[in-house]
């Protein structure tokens, strides 16, 4: 049975929903219709239990080898397979397992500005009636006892932004020529230059694909009600949906953070941003200062699309 030739492996809330959506238009590349299957995550049937709404997650691991081979079946004859799942460059013990699997497959990560990252992976959260903390910074500050607890990947605002040890991990198992990575700035501001660059990368025609689908736009919460989303945060199935569904309803532009939050968060990479810039020998150093634009996929979220629930479609 197949299994995939390249993933897109990093980092959540980079537009790895949008970029899949692109790239299952191009005639020569089939991506899973499960846009994150999870599969490297664990080397068998994943937790059952972790924060809220992370039992609902897990049941979404595709797991069992012969499903994810499956989600790869139906490629047309000469098609190059991929799949995407954002979670795979933070998780180190996945990077081995992608390697043990697929030593040749090529791995595409996406870089966004660490704290805009994280701010938008809390607003995620915190708008699908999730997160309990109202504010990013003490969030943040809470990361620690909440991985000590056994909440999933999604819940680690910061750990999800050091891409420098992640990459110089990746780099001691795949070759360079292997691993492609980007600014999640290139993607929004030239879409059809970096999706060349991807094709090319890839080893597929050029010139195919030129824009990138607003997909999982994340707009700004604002107030909602505390009694409501403290009752989302018990249920599951369709009861949890119809309450998230509420709770985002008439959802506004996602609001940028104030200079002091961030000079807060960027205490949290500062010197992952220099490895970083070792790693790859490219300068990260405006990550390190305020910002003039920030937010990402701005303004309100497209007609009939709700949040998506780590990165699948709603």
């Amino acid at each position: 049975m197949p299994l995939p030739d390249f993933l897109v492996i990093g980092a959540p809330k980079t537009g790895t929903t949008a970029l899949h959506a692109a790239l299952q238009r191009h005639p020569d590349l089939f991506l899973s219709a499960v846009k994150e299957p999870k599969h490297f995550l664990t080397g068998g049937p994943p937790p059952t239990q972790g924060g809220p709404g992370d039992a609902a997650t897990y049941r979404e691991h595709v797991w069992r080898r012969q499903d994810y081979e499956a989600l790869f079946a139906g490629a047309p004859p000469g098609a190059l397979r991929g799949e995407a799942t954002p979670f795979y460059l933070y998780d180190l013990a996945a990077q081995r397992r992608i390697h043990a699997a697929l030593p040749q497959a090529r791995l595409i990560a996406i870089l966004r500005d660490p704290v805009e990252r994280a701010h938008s992976n809390w607003v995620h959260l915190w708008s699908a009636g999730l997160e309990p903390l109202d504010d990013v910074v003490h969030a943040c500050a809470d990361e620690p006892r909440r991985i000590a607890a056994g909440w999933a990947h999604f819940w680690h605002y910061t750990g999800l932004g050091r891409y420098g040890e992640q990459l110089a991990h990746l780099f001691t198992l795949f070759p360079r020529e292997q691993v492609l990575t980007f600014r999640y700035r290139d993607l929004l501001d030239r879409p059809a230059e970096t999706l060349d660059r991807i094709c090319a990368f890839l080893g597929v025609a050029e010139g195919l694909l030129t824009e990138v689908p607003r997909e999982n736009v994340t707009a700004h919460p604002g107030r909602r009600p505390s009694l409501l989303s403290a009752f989302r945060r018990r249920l599951r199935g369709e009861l949890a949906d119809r309450v998230e569904t509420r709770l985002q309803r008439d959802g506004l532009a996602r609001r940028p953070l104030t200079w002091e939050q961030r000079r807060e968060l960027i205490t949290y990479f500062a010197a992952d941003i220099l490895l970083l810039q070792q790693v790859t020998g490219e300068d990260f150093s405006d990550w390190l200062g305020p910002k003039e634009r920030s937010g990402g996929l701005v303004g309100p979220r497209p007609p009939g699309q709700r949040q998506a629930r780590n990165g699948r479609p709603a």
